[in-house]
């Protein structure tokens, strides 16, 4: 009776909102050509970037396509930005074989390295100057809940808006720091929930459409430029620790020579002197507020893995068992997994059966 009440006030939220419906509706990725006309003769095969929906599918491939114009230019290869509306989405396009290089957070760059045959090329850094960025929790600043104690003593009472169970800000840490420690699962303890990318889940809050909402602090300072009249309505109840920002990972089938090439333009880009620099630097900083990227290596991956481990070991100690036989099994299962994500992260075998091209 609970799932059937969770999912009957779920389809009242969405057909009192349809915009919400429309972005959470599952669609095809879609392939945008942004080779410069320098590079439009050239024989080699356009390179395949996949981006992470942070704002929304249309937001991220604009943001980016400047950057890999430039990219594309300096590589003199094609590049083709595949923008998706879901993370599940471009999970299933890295499994495909049909991304070649990715913008990626978390625990969906710790799958494409430890389990479909890319390598991390390069972190991206803020102008904060902090080496992450932080969960939120949302509410909406007139009403109710306004402190977090009212949240986590009767969640039932509350419309939750939160992440695909692959977002670290959305799910995973929130789930793990916030809720999990009070004996809160997200998908079952809410009034209802939604589903969607940062920008869907805060502008539910805003209007009205949700009364708390799992956001970070970097998407939440984007919003507030792009949406000043809503972030208005919003408030913080809880922020995380913090966590590690994106990376860019490339197919470790690719020459390391090539992958040296593209670490080098990342690093380089939007660092030094002159009016290129300068305009380089304008477009990183359209880029959710980009100050670059530095060079990093698999092992950047490590606090995602112990992230996953953490939330994996936690869910199964919350979880009602037949046995405790099959609890510690499950126990087992997640401790042998980490063990061998740390060991391909330090650069041990990676899976032979990891996707080439």
């Amino acid at each position: 009776m609970a799932a059937l009440r969770r999912a009957k006030a779920a389809v009242v939220v969405l057909a009192a909102a349809p915009w919400l419906a429309l972005a959470q509706s599952p669609a095809p990725p879609v392939i945008t050509p942004v080779t410069p006309p320098s590079v439009a003769n050239s024989s080699e095969p356009a390179l395949r970037f996949g981006i992470l929906p942070l704002g929304g599918a249309f937001e991220s491939r604009n943001d980016w396509e400047p950057v890999l114009a430039d990219f594309s230019r300096a590589m003199n290869r094609p590049v083709s930005i595949l923008s998706v509306t879901s993370y599940s989405a471009l999970e299933q396009a890295i499994q495909r074989n049909e991304v070649d290089m990715a913008f990626l957070s978390g625990r969906m760059a710790l799958d494409a390295v430890t389990l479909h045959g890319m390598r991390v090329v390069a972190q991206v850094t803020r102008h904060d100057g902090l080496p992450g960025y932080r969960a939120l929790l949302l509410g909406r600043k007139d009403s109710q809940p306004d402190k977090l104690e009212a949240v986590l003593s009767e969640p039932e009472r509350w419309r939750l808006a939160r992440g695909e169970r692959r977002s670290v800000s959305g799910y995973i840490v929130p789930q793990l720091q916030l809720f999990l420690p009070r004996h809160i699962q997200m998908e079952t303890r809410f009034r209802s929930e939604l589903v969607g990318t940062h920008q869907v889940t805060a502008l539910a809050v805003a209007n009205g459409d949700a009364d708390v909402a799992t956001n970070n602090t970097a998407d939440l300072e984007r919003f507030r430029v792009q949406f000043p009249a809503e972030a208005a309505r919003l408030r913080v109840l809880w922020q995380s620790e913090l966590i590690p920002h994106a990376q860019i990972v490339v197919r470790r089938s690719y020459p390391a020579q090539f992958q040296k090439e593209v670490q080098d333009f990342l690093v380089a880009y939007g660092r030094g002197m002159g009016p290129e620099r300068d305009a380089q630097r304008v477009l990183l900083k359209s880029l959710h507020d980009l100050a670059g990227f530095v060079a990093a290596d698999d092992t950047s991956l490590l606090p995602a893995a112990d992230l996953a481990y953490q939330l994996g070991r936690q869910s199964a100690m919350e979880a009602q068992w037949v046995d405790t036989a099959s609890r510690d099994a499950r126990l087992a299962r997640l401790e042998k997994e980490h063990a061998l994500q740390v060991r391909v992260l330090r650069g041990g075998t990676v899976d032979d059966n990891a996707p080439t091209k």
